[in-house]
Order: structure tokens, then sequence, then C-alpha cells
């Protein structure tokens, strides 16, 4: 089988000094697709590792053998990490350099990694992280949409049922939502996302990232819905991106006047401003300057 990726010659790490991967656990970010997608401090540090604890070895032992590296891997996955995770913490306190992989990725996104670095927080070991390749930010950057805040939420539920209700819960988020789907479910959740969440909802279905045929579909969660309900679901992994909900417009002098009028007839002035600048997100300041001249008015109207 060809091999289009060569092992690095001995002189790309010269600058990666061996010295610096003490005893403790390593988080290494490994490739999502394109098998170029790794640094080279974490090729050295896999190089150097005493043991690599891997989701799926059949998914690190070619990565590594790409890149003439050879290690003693480890499954270490949700099903087995209540098993494993003593044994790995054996190893670290003994004075062992491991690595935890995931199949494609960081770790600790959707995997059991985080309970290995709590309890290795506890045992006072040391942890450290080897950044690098992540759908998460991969598919934000690529989608257009705002990514000064965002959420990463992880899978929704696979039933239309708890699917939305768990995205009500989202609903009000003022930040992109970043999200992963099935590509099976995906026609299904884009409906249900349209439904709960707004049909005229900007987002982004990407697919394949870093790959031969990586896209990026973008349009309103309505048209996507609609184009994956037409043409099946899509080959590959895929993260959804979903713009932050339309800001709220603001209240007219009209709605002023109603929200304070009505409370005043019921709570003193000063708590009838608190809560109807609460209520319409406006500064106090302004809302209790109208609460006066209101006052004052129903007053001067009493008089007449």
């Amino acid at each position: 089988m060809k091999n289009p990726i060569q092992p690095p010659p001995e002189t790309l790490f010269s600058g990666v000094d061996a010295a610096q991967f003490i005893p403790g656990l390593y988080l290494v970010a490994t490739p999502i697709g394109n098998a170029a997608d790794i640094t080279l401090r974490a090729l050295a540090l896999l190089k150097h590792a005493d043991l690599v604890a891997c989701e799926d070895s059949r998914v690190t032992a070619p990565l590594l053998q790409r890149y003439g590296i050879r290690a003693t891997l480890l499954p270490y996955h949700e099903h087995n990490a209540a098993k494993v995770r003593p044994q790995l913490l054996e190893k670290l306190r003994g004075g062992a350099v491991v690595a935890l992989v995931s199949d494609a990725g960081t770790p600790l996104i959707n995997d059991p990694g985080y309970k290995l670095v709590k309890d290795c927080i506890a045992a006072g070991i040391h942890v450290t992280a080897l950044p690098g390749a992540s759908a998460v930010p991969t598919a934000l950057s690529l989608s257009g949409l705002p990514s000064d805040r965002f959420l990463y939420a992880g899978f929704p539920p696979p039933r239309s049922a708890a699917r939305r209700t768990w995205l009500a819960e989202l609903k009000p988020v003022q930040a992109t939502l970043v999200l992963l789907e099935s590509a099976q479910r995906l026609a299904d959740s884009l409906a249900d996302m349209a439904a709960v969440l707004g049909p005229e909802r900007e987002a982004a279905v990407a697919r394949e990232l870093t790959k031969k045929f990586e896209e990026v579909r973008r349009g309103s969660l309505n048209d996507l819905a609609a184009h994956y309900a037409e043409h099946g679901p899509p080959k590959g992994e895929v993260t959804l991106v979903i713009g932050p909900p339309p800001a709220a417009a603001a209240p007219s002098e009209a709605d002023l006047d109603a929200a304070l009028n009505e409370t005043l007839q019921r709570l003193p002035l000063r708590q009838a401003v608190d809560e109807v600048a609460t209520l319409l997100n406006l500064p106090r300041k302004p809302v209790y300057a109208r609460a006066l001249q209101l006052r004052d008015q129903g007053r001067a109207d009493d008089e007449d």
C-alpha cells in the first residue's frame, strides 16, 4: 500500500529536547483527517513515551507506523476506563512518561480522559497537553459564523423528543453552538433544530475536515434540513456550527411606558424601575428618568 508520508528525519526532532518530557501524563492531539496535521513535538513525545494510551490501537498503530514510531499501546476507552485507569496511574506513579491520544483530534473531547486527568491532579502527577488538531475550532473557523464566543455541546440525544428538549435549553445561549452529529441522523436533527432554534438561524455543516473531499455547506437551518432530507446523509464525520440567536429588537418608548405604567400601579417607584429595567434589559438611569416623568405627568393629570 502506498504510503505518501515518510518518517521524518531525525534532524526534524533536533529542536525538540527529549529531556523536557519528564515523567507524567501528556495529552497529545492527533490528526482529524489529514495525517500530516501532527506537530513535531507530538511525534517526539510519542517516540519517547513509555506507554501510549489510545482509544483503539487499530487506529493509532497505523499513524505511528507512518512516522516510523514504535510504541507500546494500551487501549483506554469508555468501556474499559474503570479497569485500565488504575493501571495507568500505577505506571505514572512509577515514573513513566504516558501519552494519551484519541482516535482523532484532541483528547478529552467526548472520551473518558478527563477522569484520568482528574485522578492525576489529585495524586500530584505532572499533566500537560500537546495541542493540535480538533474538529471543533476547525469547523468554527470555516463556518463564517461569529467565533468570539462559542459553546461546544457535544452530541445531541439520538431521539427526537429528547433532542428537542435538549435544544430548547441551548436556544437562549448567546453564543455560536458547535455540535457533533451522526451522518445518518443529520437530516432529522437539522429539522428539530429548525423547529426549536428557529428556521432562519444561520448554520454550517462541515464534513471530512482536512481530507480530500472536505465540504462546508452553509445556510439557514431550514435550508440545510431540506437539503439533507432530499439528498440523504453525507459521507464522513460531521460537525455542525449554529450561529447565535438574533439580537432581540430594542424596546420602543411605547413598550417602556406601558411596562412602567403597569408596574407603578403595584410597586413603589424604585422597585418598579428595577423590575422594568431588568425585564426590558435597559440601563436603570433612563428608565428611572422616564418613570419620574410619568409619575409627575400622572399627578398633573389628577390636579386637572
